[in-house]
């Protein structure tokens, strides 16, 4: 795990009428594909958290992605990504790229997630799959509140991704192995969870948003030594108390060897226990 982010300075809320200009670009911007034809999402995705929601499966060792691409996370045209200018494209692993800003991103759960869903009988006919990259790696639950900037970044490029012609289906969460540092970070970690759920769903104005927590399996290194409250995040995790929450664990799930990181079969794996979740609510 990177180190852990400096706690983000809180900037002025987004101005109503850049997010207007952002909608508008939104539901103006679709992808050509192969023949002319036009393809925008249908269900749209917001992945967020820290650097295993950012994916680092082939990305931890000589700092650099080995560049595996298993086939449950191959290109399709029914699974775009919204880049980091907010222009939909097809999405392609690292999916993270240009997002999760100064780290080395690899694999991680984005894709196999598109993937299985949309193998599932479950999935709409004909559904186009948009994720949303918004992780960022190192980065403690208290730089996810209301008026920091990840905060902001994520609001905004999920306003953008939700303004055209797709419905914003989930957010995929991821994070948590910041908090394992500090005992009094640990201890607030669902008290701070449920302002975060309920802030997002308020902005969005999106009520019953599904929120799928992934429940970690590892602690961030500070310099030579490991989170010790591992445990109590977890017990924390499965302690949020908000409606229409759902829980997978990644706990058991293969490690890189930095003894922190999911390795690219461990991703696959978590994409697909994302996907069951979610098509458990159709």
């Amino acid at each position: 795990m990177e180190p852990a982010a400096a706690t983000m300075l809180s900037r002025p809320r987004v101005l109503p009428i850049l997010l207007a200009v952002f909608a508008l670009l939104a539901a103006a911007v679709t992808v050509s594909a192969r023949g002319g034809a036009e393809r925008a999402p249908t269900l749209v995705f917001i992945l967020a958290g820290q650097s295993n929601m950012g994916g680092r499966g082939g990305a931890t060792v000589g700092n650099r992605w080995d560049g595996v691409v298993p086939p449950e996370c191959a290109p399709s045209p029914r699974t775009l990504r919204l880049s980091p200018s907010l222009r939909w494209e097809e999405a392609r692993e690292p999916l993270h790229a240009g997002v999760d800003a100064g780290n080395v991103v690899g694999v991680g759960p984005g894709m196999p997630f598109a993937h299985a869903l949309l193998r599932s009988p479950a999935c709409p006919r004909g559904a186009v799959v948009g994720l949303v990259p918004c992780a960022q790696g190192g980065t403690p639950i208290a730089n996810w509140s209301r008026g920091t900037e990840m905060y902001e970044r994520m609001v905004t490029r999920a306003r953008v991704a939700g303004a055209g012609t797709g419905r914003i289906a989930a957010l995929l969460w991821f994070q948590g192995e910041a908090d394992t540092l500090r005992r009094e970070d640990a201890l607030a970690y669902a008290g701070r969870m449920e302002a975060f759920v309920r802030d997002v769903r308020r902005d969005l104005a999106l009520p019953n948003l599904l929120v799928i927590q992934v429940g970690i399996a590892t602690a961030q290194w500070q310099g030579n030594k490991q989170g010790k409250w591992l445990d109590l995040v977890r017990k924390q995790q499965r302690a949020v108390r908000v409606a229409n929450l759902k829980y997978v664990d990644a706990m058991g799930l293969p490690l890189a060897n930095d003894i922190t990181h999911l390795t690219t079969q461990a991703q696959v794996r978590l994409g697909k226990m994302l996907a069951d979740a979610y098509i458990a609510t159709l």
